[in-house]
């Protein structure tokens, strides 16, 4: 095979334009992985995005691909729907042969025997994956540092945050170190990266993809109910390729779900929300989301400003979950790990969300049933609701382990990132330009959210917001 006439570089096609040149056979796999780990090498020492690279298994993947096209199989990976694509995968979720860290020194030798069901299925969907991404230690962070790997850097401006905790991932993809980036979010974790790097993400409903880390045992109820894995991307439609592949049929998660990736007809009705519960939000982050509605109205959506169900109450309730794990043994594995940034991270968020009794954890739970139900009465009413993806631009990077105020703030900025995990909603962020700031130029977006199974009227909306994926250098 031979590349394209046009000069455009393999690595800097989107998921949808690689998959597209390898089936129409004006690119080979290998070709396209080649390059892709060719970009990597050039771009990731100044980012430090990818951690762990897998050329070897990336070019063997390729190849295989490349034989099973040239014998005309009628069915394989070959023909899925990232056939080719070069895709990295996050640190904290296993990959055979590699070391599943978390961005945890004390996992440095954890090295996974079996893939997580969402890394079989990228493989099953023709996924090349190129190199494994970085994340904070604990993914813990809406900033990506640790002591194992070290910090990542935002391609498109190194004084802000990458976002996390997959800001490695939301690095790579921004850099051209791969079309699609794995993420996994329980706070914010897809949806926040891809906002502070100018990219599109998506945070599917729980149950929507399977995912289990064999390396270890099955988490607690908090992340089990909140914890989901989902792509982030230059474009919304490689959001849904990376979907349709990531959503395949794997039982060894108890809790996937075969609901269909198209949902019934809905009206096309959004609500506008510019500042949920009260929160502060800043003057672009407002623009961005007048503008989005407008959009969406000119598109023939009837868009109406509305007050959202709670978000604060969720958010503490939130917390109350996500922590569990780590206070279930008292904080030994903060202690042992001893990273710094995560000991003030930790305790911050201890001090703010104080530990339950058992009477205070049941409540939790039985908060939960009330929040859901609300939610979804909103969501039979308006299919989809417009608001902040944070109620401030991408952070200064680092700014939560500075003084007291800076972390404060950053919480309430986070207020849309929180909580919708607690209801297991999927949500869209949605990038939608940049903004002149004191730190140079910022990525601004708008985050969507709908109710459980409706992934499709999110990248519905989001197509129609999103811009065309600007050309990487």
């Amino acid at each position: 095979m031979t590349s394209p006439a046009s000069e455009t570089a393999p690595w800097s096609l989107t998921a949808t334009q690689a998959r597209t040149a390898f089936a129409e056979g004006r690119l080979s796999a290998r070709e396209i992985a080649e390059s892709a780990l060719g970009r990597i090498e050039a771009a990731n020492p100044a980012l430090n995005a990818v951690v762990q690279r897998c050329d070897a298994e990336a070019l063997a993947a390729a190849d295989a691909l490349d034989a099973a096209r040239a014998a005309g199989l009628p069915e394989g990976p070959h023909l899925g729907p990232l056939a080719g694509v070069p895709v990295t995968t996050k640190v904290n979720v296993d990959q055979a042969g590699q070391a599943m860290t978390n961005g945890l020194r004390t996992q440095a030798g954890l090295v996974a025997a079996e893939d997580n069901p969402v890394v079989a299925n990228l493989r099953r969907a023709g996924a090349v994956i190129v190199g494994r991404t970085n994340t904070p230690a604990f993914s813990l962070r809406w900033f990506t540092r640790n002591s194992i790997h070290g910090a990542t850097v935002n391609p498109r401006n190194p004084r802000l945050t990458p976002g996390g905790s997959s800001g490695g991932a939301a690095s790579a993809v921004a850099a051209g170190m791969g079309a699609l980036g794995h993420g996994t979010d329980i706070a914010g974790s897809v949806r926040y990266p891809a906002y502070a790097c100018g990219l599109h993400g998506l945070r599917p409903s729980l149950g929507r993809v399977a995912a289990h880390n064999f390396s270890g045992r099955d988490r607690h109820i908090g992340a089990q109910l909140m914890a989901v894995s989902g792509p982030i991307a230059r474009s919304v439609a490689d959001l849904r390729a990376g979907l349709q592949a990531m959503a395949a049929r794997d039982l060894r998660d108890p809790w996937w779900t075969p609901a269909p990736l198209e949902g019934p007809p809905a009206p096309r009705r959004a609500a506008l929300c510019l500042a949920p519960d009260g929160m502060t939000v800043a003057p672009e982050v407002r623009d961005a989301l007048r503008a989005a509605a407008d959009r969406l109205s000119d598109a023939g959506w009837s868009v109406a400003e509305r007050p959202c169900p709670p978000l604060r109450e969720a958010a503490a309730k939130q917390l109350v979950l996500w922590l569990s794990e780590l206070r279930r043994l008292g904080g030994a594995p903060v202690a042992a790990e001893d990273d710094p940034d995560t000991r003030i991270v930790y305790g911050r968020l201890c001090a703010l969300a104080p530990a339950p009794d058992l009477d205070a954890f049941m409540d939790a739970l039985q908060a939960r049933a009330a929040l859901v139900r609300a939610w979804r009465m909103f969501f039979e009413e308006h299919p989809v609701l417009l608001l902040p993806v944070s109620g401030a631009l991408p952070f200064p990077d680092h700014a939560d382990v500075g003084d007291q105020a800076g972390f404060d703030a950053v919480i309430e900025a986070q207020l849309p990132q929180i909580a919708p995990p607690f209801m297991g909603l999927p949500g869209l962020t949605v990038t939608t330009g940049a903004v002149a700031t004191p730190l140079g130029e910022s990525p601004v977006g708008v985050q969507l959210l709908a109710s459980h199974f409706r992934e499709d009227l999110l990248l519905t909306a989001g197509e129609i917001l999103a811009p065309e994926p600007a050309p990487l250098a």
